[in-house]
């Protein structure tokens, strides 16, 4: 500002005098530059990086008053930072044990107040908490510090981003005591971290004091807000505050709709949200990555996997204009693992790196839960160690999954090693890493150690939760610990622990597997009483018990309740009500379920077919049987071995035994196991059909087995072989079941002897006789009476001296066994 002191006129020759008016500046010109951005970038070409560093001047010594510069002249710890370099050394101080105001004291330009909004700024831009309140703080010990709007904006900010709410709330409440007037971007901050929090009302509460101010709201104050709601999972107070937006002009935009869509997301409104997306295409604002990735998750939770798969490929495809990105491939890992497509898995991640994505934490976690959902332990642990190479911590997730696949695969101490190391590796194991151990020795069948981790996560102050205590019911059951299931449920009594549907399903279902009926039909109606809702799986556990105690009327009582409540039924339920009905013979009302099932939409499995061919077979309604097979293979029905057991017998039944054996051909070209049953329908089928050659095929299809086969159906083919006359088969056969080690019995014995007889091979009789006392067998008088009527009608006299030498032998060996037959 120039100041006039007096008026002095200067002559000139030939002219009048000029007078000029001298001028003096109280303070220097204004320094433009000093806090203009200037960026330097070096190169390391050895490692192929660049770092870029952006260097602010600030206001420096020459810079400042004249009466600071000459305070600071003559002292040479005054120091002349530039103002990054005042910033470098404070983020180098630790700020717990160094003096950070010490600092701060040695620096030249705190007497220009004009450099603090800008130390404060590049400090909170390096995210920096503890250093810049403690800068804030001795900023505002200065004598000339000013309190500023934007500054209490940033650190608010910055409290916020690293959930210091208390704190930053504390900061607005004193930025009106220095008579700063909060603006819009204060109650931003505020909104915003508020929501994070979880705490909507107060974000609720901070927009009507905004309103009462009279500051107008703008489009990203009610993003925050509807962010707020829809983070808690109150989906129903967020589409209020995105129509009031609607109403006071504000419109939304893209980040409006992908906020109310994670609100219906995290609101569990997944139908809902998918609704919202299809209103959304009506609009002018095209989806991003964002707002997809939210959509192929709903789709993922409702099972609707192609519509998620076809967007996840329009979006890789380029038909969309947004790129997939390391969340959409997380997601779909995820679903791959849910619908048990688990190679789909890996090839899936190998594309992402191929893509150049680079997989985080949650991308890993993703991958080894996968494998641990099927008990791939050896595939989740190399996973686990990828995740250390790429330069990752795993954290509770990645040594909780690693735990869930090794208890999968029946590996409980394995399990119990990687709980260990996650304490070594300074890691809290949460409620969660609790449960997959107890489950781990639950499923083992080690209840002793399931009940001892219970009581371990107590002593180091995790409490037990619902999921807990249901892990642990269902342990007792598998276990068939009666005492226990009571203990157990005390023991969530105690503990405060409310069951819920899912705990009383186990508990019902424990008791029904140790045979105690009476107290699981007490514990469900106190589930009734209690007003807690029973659900598929609950009716099913129910009517399945019944079955096996053979409680039928009580299952289909169970069943009438379930229609009535107009819960949906189950394939299980279904199958297991034909099978009430057809073990009462009620194969009308068997009939009458199937159908039903069909025509409400669920599909029969093979459970349920195999139910209703028992139900066939036990009524022998052998045509119905034979007829299923064909619709089975109408609607792609896999046969098993079970099936194809029932499907046989009702062949051989129903005259049909060439069926059976067509069957057979069918299972060794599927790979179906055959088991005893399948074995005893097929020499049924050849015996019935006397076809030879077939018995000689089966025999040889069986030959490989006879060490695991039952012995009846090893004897049921030597008796085929037998009564065919095919002696010398029937002998060969025995001989390689002798050498497979099978249990030989006394029946085995009786239909060779019966056989040889029958042939007139005598000789060979009284071998097998002496096979039979080395086995350590004795033979009965039926086997001694054979051959002694044998010798008195068919004898000739040319063997008379040889028959009677053998019956004088076996006279002398079994005493009273022989009759006093003379030859």
């Amino acid at each position: 500002m120039a100041v006039t002191h007096y008026l002095r006129p200067l002559p000139l020759l030939n002219s009048s005098p000029i007078y000029v008016t001298p001028k003096i500046f109280c303070k220097k010109a204004k320094n433009e530059a000093a806090f203009e951005e200037k960026k330097s970038v070096s190169v390391d070409y050895d490692t192929g990086q660049h770092h870029v560093s952006t260097e602010v001047s600030g206001i420096r010594k020459s810079d400042l008053q004249k009466r600071y510069r000459l305070k600071v002249e003559g002292d040479r710890f005054q120091k002349d930072w530039s103002l990054s370099q005042v910033v470098d050394k404070i983020l180098e101080l630790d700020p717990k044990n160094d003096d950070v105001e010490y600092l701060l004291n040695h620096w030249v330009g705190r007497f220009a107040r004009k450099n603090f909004p800008r130390l404060i700024r590049e400090l909170t831009q390096r995210g920096s908490l503890e250093h810049s309140i403690l800068v804030f703080y001795w900023m505002k010990k200065q004598k000339n510090y000013c309190a500023r709007v934007d500054m209490y904006n940033m650190m608010i900010r910055l409290l916020v981003r690293h959930n210091r709410i208390d704190q930053a709330r504390g900061l607005f409440f004193e930025m009106q005591e220095w008579r700063c007037k909060p603006d819009a971007e204060t109650y931003n901050a505020l909104i915003n971290g508020h929501g994070r929090a979880g705490q909507w009302r107060w974000a609720m509460n901070i927009m009507e004091d905004m309103l009462r101010e009279a500051i107008p709201p703008c489009r990203s104050t009610y993003n925050n807000l509807i962010n707020a709601c829809g983070s808690s999972g109150n989906w129903r107070e967020a589409l209020k505050v995105c129509k009031k937006m609607t109403e006071n002009g504000v419109g939304p935009d893209m980040v409006t709709h992908n906020i109310v869509l994670s609100a219906y997301k995290t609101g569990g409104q997944h139908s809902k949200a998918l609704s919202y997306f299809e209103l959304m295409k009506g609009t002018n604002i095209r989806p991003d990555t964002t707002t997809l990735n939210i959509v192929i998750y709903c789709l993922v939770k409702l099972g609707q996997y192609e519509k998620a798969i076809d967007i996840f490929n329009s979006m890789r495809e380029k038909r969309s204009e947004c790129r997939p990105d390391i969340v959409t491939f997380t997601s779909i890992i995820h679903l791959y693992s849910v619908s048990g497509q688990i190679g789909n898995c890996k090839a899936l991640f190998d594309s992402m790196l191929a893509e150049g994505l680079k997989p985080n934490i949650i991308s890993y976690n993703a991958l080894v839960g996968a494998y641990a959902s099927h008990g791939m332990s050896e595939e989740a642990l190399s996973t686990f160690n990828e995740i250390k190479a790429s330069g990752f911590q795993p954290d509770i997730v990645s040594y909780t999954s690693l735990l869930s696949s090794y208890g999968k695969s029946k590996q409980p101490k394995k399990a119990r090693g990687v709980f260990d190391m996650m304490r070594r590796d300074k890691l809290k194991p949460n409620v969660v890493s609790y449960n997959a151990l107890i489950d781990t020795y639950g499923s083992n069948g080690l209840l002793a150690e399931a009940v001892g981790v219970l009581r371990e996560m107590e002593q180091y102050g995790v409490h037990p939760n619902i999921v807990s205590i249901s892990t642990l019911l269902a342990a007792c059951g598998r276990c068939g610990q009666k005492v226990n299931i009571d203990a157990v449920l005390s023991a969530a009594k105690m503990r405060g622990i409310k069951l819920n549907r899912v705990a009383y399903n186990s508990a019902i279902g424990s008791y029904m597997n140790v045979g105690e009926y009476e107290k699981a039909i007490a514990l469900y109606e106190s589930m009734r009483k209690k007003k807690v809702m029973p659900d598929s799986v609950t009716y099913t556990v129910l009517i399945s018990g019944c079955c096996k105690m053979s409680k039928y009327g009580e299952a289909l009582e169970f069943f009438e309740d379930m229609k009535d409540l107009k819960i949906p039924l189950t394939k299980q339920v279904y199958s297991t009500v034909i099978c009430a009905y057809s073990k009462q013979g009620q194969v009308t009302e068997a009939e009458s379920i199937f159908s039903m099932m069909k025509m409400a939409g669920c599909p029969p499995d093979i459970i349920t077919y195999t139910t209703i061919l028992h139900a066939y077979n036990a009524a022998e309604c052998w045509e119905k049987a034979c007829t299923l097979l064909q619709e089975m293979e109408e609607y792609d029905i896999q046969l098993d071995t079970v099936a194809c057991s029932a499907l046989m017998r009702a062949f051989n039944k129903g005259g049909k035994p060439m069926q059976v054996l067509v069957l057979a051909d069918f299972m060794k070209e599927k790979e179906i196991p055959f088991s005893d049953a399948i074995f005893f329908e097929m020499v049924s089928a050849c015996s019935l059909l006397r076809d030879w050659r077939k018995t000689i095929e089966l025999m040889k299809l069986m030959e490989p087995s006879f060490s695991v086969i039952s012995i009846g159906i090893l004897n049921q083919l030597l008796h085929l072989l037998g009564k065919s006359g095919k002696v010398e088969s029937m002998m060969k056969l025995f001989y390689k079941i002798t050498v497979s080690s099978a249990a030989i019995n006394l029946n085995t014995y009786s239909i060779l002897l019966k056989n040889l007889l029958a042939v007139g091979n005598w000789r060979k009789y009284f071998e097998v006789l002496e096979w039979m006392e080395d086995a350590g067998m004795q033979p009965s008088s039926e086997m001694h009476e054979d051959i002694l009527s044998y010798v008195q009608k068919s004898g000739g006299a040319e063997y008379a001296a040889t028959m009677q030498e053998k019956i004088e032998s076996l006279r002398r060996k079994y005493g009273n066994q022989i009759l006093s037959t003379q030859v």
